[in-house]
């Protein structure tokens, strides 16, 4: 269920990629709709910085599986749905 919402977020280009942007976008987006995907496959460090910003998410496959079910040419960890 959630890679269908980020493939619809991504149509509508309401996504962003990395955690970099996650963490920049999370703290200064007001809104409470926001949802974080990470990578069942996600590096530690990735899931201790989300945790220690606070940021709630929720799992999804691992990286390589996202990428090729998403149709990214690259691989990604984190992704933030608004």
């Amino acid at each position: 269920m959630s890679l269908k919402e980020i493939s619809e977020a991504m149509i509508k280009k309401n996504v962003y990629f990395g955690l970099k942007q996650t963490l920049k976008n999370a703290k200064s987006s007001k809104s409470k709709k926001l949802k974080v995907f990470v990578a069942n496959d996600a590096r530690e460090e990735t899931i201790k910085k989300l945790q220690e910003s606070g940021i709630e998410f929720s799992k999804v496959k691992c990286v390589e599986d996202s990428a090729k079910e998403l149709g990214l040419s690259f691989e990604c960890e984190v992704f933030l749905v608004k």
